[in-house]
């Protein structure tokens, strides 16, 4: 199989791209190593593995990157509302423009299967969970953007889409801003930390779970093709004050409190159902205390800003 993942150096791309090729896929990668990342250095012992270092908007970079592709996975994207807001014209043509033009320039045969998020169900259902029905109202650009992209998709047909959880865990190109990661560092470092709007609700999700939906995508293409899928860990629709309530499990230390003034400027407050892909038959396999558990081990090895998004 040949396959292209654009913003392959990226946080789930360096999960992702070793397990391609371990499995014997010809891989490409796109990625402009924004964040000047070497994580797909032992990658290259492979010879199915091509690296283009370069813009996945640019139309002659992807055209090279698609040439033979049977699968198409764009990866690149700015991630997060912080990263968003920073640079919302780049935003828009990374996160929606770009995957507009990979529909535009590749061939009917070509598959996409697409990372969204559940972002896209903003301030959710109160306590109903949100499934691919639900309405969708994202409150940030990442969101709309990312909402946009998908539907761009899902109509140009041939493709599967995934709205992904909020991810944690490890990865070579690791990432210390996201939600349970950012708790864990602040955990393991501070001790202690003040927290905003404490009840609002999250789904949450293993990065290398969110690598093996793509295999179960490719393995599973022709009967999940035309859907999005919800992708995150059924026991893991918590709170922001129940996930610090996980981590203290595992460092009896860590204390923690609700601000009782003040906002995040996240907004996002859903819980989700993801039993349409599980029913595909795709199981999650990291729980969340796993990642708890690894993210520890991982902080006792860097403790650096680098490793974040903004």
């Amino acid at each position: 199989m040949n396959i292209l993942v654009t913003g392959g150096a990226g946080y789930i791309g360096s999960v992702l791209v070793p397990e391609l090729l371990s499995l014997g896929n010809n891989v490409t990668v796109i990625d402009n190593f924004l964040y000047r990342q070497s994580s797909l250095i032992d990658c290259c012992k492979y010879k199915n593995f091509t690296i283009i270092n370069g813009d996945s908007r640019d139309e002659k970079t992807l055209l090279r990157g698609m040439e033979g592709a049977d699968i198409i996975i764009p990866l690149a994207a700015l991630v997060g509302f912080p990263v968003c807001d920073r640079d919302k014209t780049a935003a828009v043509t990374t996160n929606r423009e770009a995957v507009k033009k990979i529909i535009e320039l590749r061939s009917p045969e070509q598959k996409i299967i697409f990372p969204c998020t559940n972002s896209g169900y903003g301030l959710g259902q109160g306590q109903q969970f949100c499934t691919e029905e639900s309405p969708i109202n994202p409150v940030s650009l990442y969101g709309k953007t990312k909402m946009e992209a998908e539907k761009a998709v899902l109509e140009a047909g041939n493709s599967v889409c995934f709205r992904f959880a909020t991810l944690f865990g490890a990865s070579p190109r690791m990432r210390t801003d996201l939600l349970v990661n950012d708790f864990v560092y602040r955990a393991v470092f501070d001790r202690a930390l003040v927290v905003f709007e404490g009840n609002f609700m999250r789904n949450y999700l293993h990065v290398r779970d969110a690598a093996r939906a793509f295999i179960f995508a490719i393995d599973n293409f022709e009967k999940m093709k035309g859907n999005t899928f919800n992708c995150g860990l059924d026991e893991a629709n918590m709170s922001k004050l129940d996930l610090c309530r996980e981590i203290q499990k595992f460092i009896p230390q860590f204390t923690f409190v609700e601000a009782p003034v003040g906002t995040d400027p996240d907004k996002r407050n859903y819980i989700v159902s993801n039993e349409k892909i599980k029913s595909a038959g795709f199981k999650t396999k990291y729980s969340l205390d796993d990642g708890i558990e690894e993210l520890i081990k991982v902080y006792s090895i860097i403790k650096n800003s680098f490793y974040g998004n903004v």
